[in-house]
């Protein structure tokens, strides 16, 4: 079993509330379980307006599969015109 963790520091420079930001990352969220089958909770800045840290779980029987398919979340993230990724961090658990 292999698993990988994914942390991404995002900047969501069109919000101006709490409530336009917890719009952009929930929809983020659910957008990314339903197409990876990913483990998603964002894991800080939770009361800044234009900042959050996402964390993404994959787990799998395959280190490649996993590996590809966290690549591919990550290109689907900076992919979004919403939000700006300031960083990110990958590691096998």
């Amino acid at each position: 079993m292999f698993v990988k963790v994914l942390t991404v520091d995002l900047l969501i420079p069109g919000c101006s509330s709490l409530k336009e930001k917890r719009f952009v990352l929930q929809s983020l969220k659910s957008r990314l379980r339903g197409r990876f089958n990913a483990s998603v909770a964002e894991v800080a800045y939770q009361d800044k307006w234009q900042r959050s840290t996402i964390a993404i779980a994959m787990v799998g029987s395959d280190h490649k599969t996993v590996d590809e398919t966290c690549g591919s979340i990550r290109r689907f993230i900076e992919g979004d015109p919403r939000v700006t990724v300031a960083d990110a961090l990958e590691e096998f658990r």
